[in-house]
């Protein structure tokens, strides 16, 4: 697997959860949200670019449980298309189902509340994204 920091993004339409790996593909970790309508929404991803350095970006693409595309799937395929236009590094759509699902069960098991850490839940879903691009990097490699 190539060292270097992959950056993973939870798209919707109100927040964005991001994610970032350490250089060894060993540990996502939750990043920050954005918020989706912020008109300093593109200058917010770019510091995160240049103080990351990602040299993969990874994109949740919402599908239904039979692997059909949801409706959600056009407008993260935009973003996923606004990131690669931001950077020179590749830009992927990778399956999302049930990654807020995931991180939500898991906050609440850990005790805390969906409805006070909605942000946290977005990070959480990114995290998630990103754990499961790095298997399938790790796996292919």
């Amino acid at each position: 697997m190539q060292r270097g920091r992959r950056i993973a993004f939870d798209y919707g339409d109100v927040r964005i959860g991001v994610a970032v790996c350490d250089p060894d593909g060993i540990l996502a970790t939750p990043l920050t949200t954005l918020k989706a309508s912020d008109n300093k929404l593109q200058s917010a991803i770019s510091q995160i670019f240049l103080e990351y350095e990602p040299i993969h970006i990874y994109v949740g693409k919402p599908s239904h449980m039979d692997g059909r595309e949801s409706e959600s799937a056009g407008k993260a395929a935009t973003f996923a298309k606004m990131l690669s236009e931001m950077t020179p590094c590749s830009v992927t759509l990778i399956d999302e189902r049930l990654s807020t699902v995931t991180a939500t069960r898991n906050m609440r098991d850990s005790g805390v509340n969906s409805k006070e850490a909605r942000a946290s839940i977005d990070q959480a879903a990114a995290v998630a994204i990103l754990n499961f691009a790095l298997e399938i990097e790790k796996n292919q490699g």
